[in-house]
C-alpha cells in the first residue's frame, strides 16, 4: 500500500510548509495599507462635563 510510505508525504509536508514560512508572509507584508494611522493629540482629547439635572 503506496499510502504507508511516507517518504514522498514527507517531502511534501517539509516543502509546502517551507513555502508557507518564506513565500507568503513575503507577499502578505507587501501589500500596503490604505488608511494611514494618525496620532491623536493628547491636548485637544478634554472632556466637559454635563450638568443635566436629575429631576
Amino acid at each position: 500500500m503506496p499510502q504507508l510510505n511516507p517518504t514522498p508525504w514527507f517531502a511534501i509536508l517539509v516543502f509546502s510548509w517551507l513555502i508557507f514560512l518564506t513565500v507568503i508572509p513575503n507577499k502578505v507584508l507587501n501589500h500596503a495599507f490604505t488608511n494611514e494611522i494618525t496620532m491623536l493629540n493628547t491636548e485637544n482629547l478634554k472632556s466637559d462635563t454635563w450638568n443635566w439635572p436629575w429631576h
